[in-house]
């Protein structure tokens, strides 16, 4: 039997990947989400993204989901009269909020946020361009922010600011990402992103906008924030999925505490039965060379040895010279690490008291695959819930999630070691539908006769959260059900 990769992969879509040829390659090397950046790129070029992925993904008969990413407060530099400037150890500089945009100089520049005075005092530390540029704010007098430069270079046009520890109190969506969640709901996505959330209420607000346009994806909350991390599990219990966006996260709490902290929030998610994503400068050096460093590989693979359920590439996809080589590479490093023993050991939940049938199913399933010789397991789902408590479960058997429902095929693509497959009929006759599971996971090469498949469904099939069975079936001898 083939190996599978259970863990998923995220690219992101851009000028290097939306056309036809080159979006088929990244789905034909087995990309599983496909994210569009709302921070760059029009409406009608994201729309015309989005049909090119559902049609293509379609040719490849791949139920792909499409991530959309809301830009949110993303506060900026504006722009430079030259371009950029160099600013050198102990100059003075400051950041102005009334400067013209365009009109900045060796001395100033304007800024995005017009309250980011108010949210900083002096001794406070700002941190531009990823961390390229420290600024100690030495005085506030009005609109105007004195620094002081503590690490200098080439400060150019509209380069992110931070404050270190966080505390800025720009609201988490501007009007900008109201209007883009009418296009993500135009476009059907599968989940929406949320910049910079600080607690539940920012990701239950997005939620009543985004089904207010009659569109249900899932919600990612994107932990970019020092204070985020204080209110983390009420974000995870508020939200589908979370993204580590190391990006942000590691200027305002310091890239030293960014392992420890990514682990825990993965350990948490998983906890909380959350799907995680593990984002940000992946595979950064394959933009501009055909192989990862060995530094980006360790990278990866401890995020999937930590139990991430994806792992995304940015920058690499969307703008990168090597796209799809990229993702293969990315794919490789996964599957070597998913056959470390420590990707498969778990005792998550062993002592838990469950509330739901169909969980207590999803766990019982895991248990038994997991202390019997079980090559695969087929889960019948309206929803994608009991797919999703399994694949919290650490294992190297695969689960196929077989459902009518386009949506939750698309959705549970996202679950680690979770595999969508379309299954169009309900059944009355459990008999006949244990059969056709067997039948589609034969045609994914995955079974052959003689092997031990566990097969979930509910009595009341097409029913939402129904499942309250679980069959343990020989692949070849259909009759002889081991109760």
């Amino acid at each position: 039997m083939a190996i599978v990769r259970r863990t998923k992969i995220v690219a992101t879509i851009g000028p290097a990947t939306e056309s036809e040829p080159a979006l088929d390659s990244l789905i034909k090397a087995g990309v599983d989400v496909l994210r569009l950046n709302f921070s760059h790129g029009s409406v009608e070029e994201h729309i015309a993204r989005a049909r090119s992925i559902r049609r293509i993904g379609n040719e490849n008969s791949r139920h792909l989901a499409i991530l959309v990413d809301l830009q949110g407060p993303k506060i900026r530099t504006r722009k430079f009269r030259h371009g950029s400037v160099d600013l050198a150890v102990g100059d003075s500089f400051c950041l102005n909020t009334e400067c013209p945009d365009g009109e900045g100089d060796s001395e100033q520049v304007g800024v995005t946020y017009k309250k980011l005075p108010q949210d900083v005092k002096a001794g406070d530390t700002l941190v531009l361009d990823d961390g390229r540029i420290v600024l100690q704010v030495t005085a506030i007098d009005g609109p105007r922010i004195e620094c002081t430069v503590e690490t200098g270079g080439e400060l150019s046009d509209n380069k992110g600011i931070n404050l270190k520890g966080g505390g800025l109190t720009a609201k988490v969506l501007t009007d900008k990402d109201r209007a883009d969640i009418k296009t993500a709901a135009l476009i059907n996505c599968d989940y929406l992103a949320v910049s910079f959330p600080r607690n539940a209420d920012d990701i239950i607000q997005a939620r009543k906008l985004l089904e207010a346009e009659g569109c249900m994806a899932g919600l990612v909350a994107k932990i970019e924030r020092a204070e985020a991390l204080d209110n983390l599990e009420e974000i995870i219990k508020a939200s589908d999925a979370i993204m580590i966006a190391r990006g942000d996260l590691g200027v305002e709490i310091g890239d030293a505490k960014l392992p420890a902290v990514q682990k825990d929030i993965i350990r948490t998610a998983r906890r909380l039965n959350c799907v995680v994503i593990t984002a940000t400068q992946m595979m950064e050096s394959m933009r501009d060379n055909p192989i990862p460093t060995r530094a980006e590989v360790f990278d990866v693979a401890n995020a999937v040895l930590d139990g991430t359920d994806a792992v995304m590439l940015s920058a690499e996809t969307a703008t990168g010279r090597y796209p799809t080589r990229t993702l293969r590479a990315m794919s490789d490093i996964c599957l070597n690490a998913e056959q470390e023993s420590r990707a498969v050991k778990s005792r998550h939940r062993i002592d838990d008291i469950f509330d739901r049938v169909d969980e207590a199913i999803a766990m019982a399933t895991m248990y038994t695959a997991n202390h019997l010789n079980v090559r695969a397991i087929a889960t019948l789902t309206e929803s994608g819930s009991t797919s999703l408590w399994m694949s919290r479960i650490s294992s190297r058997i695969p689960i196929f999630a077989l459902s009518r429902h386009e949506s939750t095929n698309r959705k549970v693509n996202l679950y680690r070691g979770v595999f969508p497959v379309f299954f169009p009929t309900v059944h009355t006759n459990h008999a006949e539908a244990n059969m056709e599971a067997i039948e589609l996971m034969k045609e994914h090469r995955t079974i052959a006769d003689g092997d031990l498949v566990i097969i979930t469904k509910g009595d009341l099939m097409g029913t939402g959260g129904g499942t309250n069975a679980m069959k343990i079936v020989e692949v070849g001898n259909m009759p002889s059900f081991i109760a």
